[in-house]
């Protein structure tokens, strides 16, 4: 299904019932990153995936603001767009969690729960590793996503994340378009480390209040290991087996986790 939000139409995987639980992906991935781990909640939960703006089957006009104000209000509207009327459990990975988080900072009284996996969206002290910092510089950046072949994309995932398959790894290569390299560099470029600097207070006394779980894939080249204990949150959880892909890699313990949270907070 689809629904309009901002003037982004928008796929929506939207299934089960219970608790709403709306899971952001991040790049450069598709709301098909949560497969295994929807299916393992749906028959407690209500599961909601969609694809970001301008990744995969979600179409965005080129002007997208992608600020922070402006992806909460995207997350906003998907809620309402979604007829969420009772406070939802947000799940964030990468870059879905800097939606994830600014909507969370914007709206908390429209959250029971948040989940932070393998992101540092709003922690003090970020830096962008290499790659996010070849894709803020402009030229630089348009010129690396020029050709994207399929053995250096696949070596890429590989490093980030050791047990993903190549079955896995063709199917997010596939949905890869122009539309995605235009939004990966727009997303990058407006991400500043300065702007995580002025977020992080009013994040830090959001989290204080709503229960949080982090999930960490420990092999995770992109993200160092220290971000995961900056979100105030109840728990966290590190992986020492798996890496920047965890819902991927590993589902069903994702799934598990996620359960256990839910039901002691």
């Amino acid at each position: 299904m689809s629904i309009t939000a901002l003037g982004v139409e928008v796929f929506v995987r939207d299934v089960g019932s219970g608790e709403p639980i709306l899971l952001l992906h991040g790049n450069p991935d598709s709301a098909d990153l949560w497969d295994g781990v929807i299916d393992r909640l749906q028959d407690q939960y209500r599961c909601i995936a969609i694809d970001l703006p301008g990744f995969a089957r979600s179409k965005a006009p080129r002007n997208f603001d992608c600020s922070p104000e402006n992806l909460a209000r995207f997350v906003d509207e998907v809620v309402e767009g979604l007829g969420i009327h009772e406070p939802i459990n947000l799940v964030g990975h990468d870059f879905g969690g800097v939606f994830a988080m600014a909507w969370a900072v914007m709206h908390p009284a429209k959250l029971r729960r948040i989940v932070v996996i393998n992101h540092c969206a709003f922690v003090s002290g970020m830096k962008w590793h290499w790659r996010g910092r070849v894709w803020r510089t402009p030229v630089l950046g348009e010129l690396s996503m020029l050709v994207i072949p399929w053995r250096a994309f696949r070596s890429s995932m590989r490093e980030g994340s050791k047990k993903l398959t190549d079955e896995q790894i063709r199917h997010v290569y596939d949905m890869l378009s122009l539309q995605w390299k235009w939004m990966a560099l727009r997303l990058y470029r407006a991400a500043n480390p300065e702007d995580f600097e002025q977020w992080a207070p009013p994040m830090l006394e959001m989290t204080a209040k709503i229960p949080t779980l982090v999930l960490w894939g420990e092999h995770d080249p992109y993200l160092p290991g220290w971000t995961a204990d900056h979100f105030n949150a109840r728990k966290v959880v590190r992986f020492a087996e798996s890496g920047h892909w965890l819902p991927a890699e590993l589902p069903e313990e994702t799934a598990n986790e996620l359960r256990s949270f839910f039901a002691a907070y």
